[in-house]
């Protein structure tokens, strides 16, 4: 096909995509795809890069996508701050209001959410269009991905992407690695393509600088801090992980602990509070408790643990956690810790009825 006409740039010639989401829901494919559609099948040039941390899988991830005309270089390789498409994955991830940093009168957003509150809809006021689409709902009843429903509904949403060349890119990435799950994605894509909804935002007569006052001063050479510090925060050390643990928490007991502290070392997101101690009349350090702000429940502390002092457990069935030691070295501050967002797939019932595999599900 020709080149595709950009409905809307930015003052450097770009249309800018960002994805907010979580590790597990496929962001960061549904980035690189969104990449290569725009140079494979709509004639322009584009770069997409991801952020995430080195254990992925609940924690925040974000994906950069950006398009420009392609007689033009793409010369700028930082995040994308003010969004033309902000693709968010999970409703829940709204409970961070950083989520929607940036966004202007001219962002159109995706959300990924089961039902159409008012609650969900007014936190995206600031938005010039807002698009819903049940994107976990469509891909439990197609056996396909949420990201491939998002990349169909955001295709749709940005009103300049044809649905073939969304196929297309989808073949490409996914057709020979999952060629059984292939099918399946594909109807992903359809439907969420079809079954993405308008909303009709309420005018509440506010300025755009009203709307966006939670957005940060531009940083540049005179305006950086002193000292080079780096202000956007972008580590699990700060992050409260909760929300984003699938039903399932390990479950401390110490009377079984010899303190080895593998689950210490095997832990990405330092929930393990060892302090100084006597164990067996020695002085040494010894396990105290766990912080579960830090835990997202991947339960590799249970893996390793070679006496059963950790065990799997179901979070409803705990709701009043022993031996929950928050680390004293980051006591907690209004709004100091970031929220994710919480996928609640593996504790869904349809969950129950399905077998998943990597592509899909069968």
């Amino acid at each position: 096909m020709g080149q595709a006409v950009l409905p809307i740039k930015n003052e450097g010639g770009y249309y800018e995509i960002r994805l907010e989401s979580i590790g597990g829901l496929g962001a960061n494919l549904c980035g690189k795809m969104l990449g290569e559609l725009g140079i494979r099948h709509l004639g322009l040039n584009s770069a997409s890069f991801s952020s995430y941390g080195s254990e992925k899988t609940g924690t925040p991830v974000k994906a950069y996508i950006r398009y420009c005309e392609d007689k033009k270089a793409i010369r700028v390789h930082s995040p994308v701050i003010k969004p033309h498409l902000l693709g968010i994955f999970h409703d829940a991830l709204l409970h961070n209001d950083g989520i929607l940093e940036g966004c202007t009168a001219q962002t159109t957003l995706v959300l990924n959410t089961q039902q159409e509150s008012k609650e969900v809809i007014a936190k995206c006021a600031q938005a010039s269009e807002v698009y819903i689409v049940p994107a976990q709902r469509i891909a439990m009843e197609t056996h396909s991905r949420i990201n491939v429903v998002m990349l169909g509904a955001m295709g749709a949403a940005m009103g300049f992407v044809p649905l073939e060349a969304i196929k297309q890119v989808c073949e490409e990435n996914l057709g020979k690695k999952y060629p059984d799950a292939l099918a399946a994605n594909l109807a992903g894509i359809e439907r969420g393509y079809h079954e993405t909804v308008r909303i009709q935002l309420e005018k509440t007569g506010k300025t755009d600088t009203e709307k966006n006052s939670c957005t940060e001063q531009e940083l540049g050479y005179e305006t950086a801090p002193i000292g080079g510090i780096n202000p956007h925060i972008g580590n699990s050390v700060i992050a409260d992980l909760s929300p984003s643990r699938q039903g399932y928490i390990p479950i401390f007991r110490p009377e079984k602990c010899i303190n080895c502290a593998l689950c210490d070392s095997t832990c990405p997101d330092m929930v393990f509070q060892f302090q100084k101690g006597i164990y067996k009349d020695k002085e040494m350090m010894v396990n105290k408790g766990l912080d579960y702000y830090h835990c997202k429940g991947c339960l590799r502390c249970v893996a390793v643990c070679p006496t059963g002092a950790l065990v799997k457990g179901i979070e409803a069935q705990n709701p009043h956690k022993e031996h929950f030691l928050p680390n004293q070295d980051l006591l907690r501050q209004p709004n100091y810790y970031e929220k994710s967002g919480a996928d609640g797939y593996i504790t869904s019932e349809s969950y129950l009825t399905e077998k998943r595999i990597a592509g899909g599900e069968v």
